[in-house]
């Protein structure tokens, strides 16, 4: 009797873990209009944006540009 029970038990918080909890729902923002980009063509020279970088700072692609060529690459990743 002891068994059934222990297996009972295991079986119901078995099944019990596998139920989701409760969940909230809230809604996103409304989306806001923005200007379609243009694609820039082989060999155009991209506008000037601003993006930060994996530390937090910002980099300015007109600033890399002083440095030296840029190479930009849009890895899409394979996940």
């Amino acid at each position: 009797m002891k068994t059934n029970i222990g297996a009972l038990l295991l079986t119901l918080v078995s099944a019990l873990s596998c139920v989701p909890g409760q969940t909230t729902h809230t809604q996103a923002p409304p989306a806001t209009k923005t200007a379609r980009a243009t694609p820039v063509g082989v060999g155009e020279t991209a506008p000037d944006f601003t993006l930060e970088d994996q530390r937090g700072r910002k980099v300015t692609l007109s600033e890399a540009r002083a440095k030296g060529p840029v190479v930009l690459v849009f890895y899409r990743g394979y996940w």
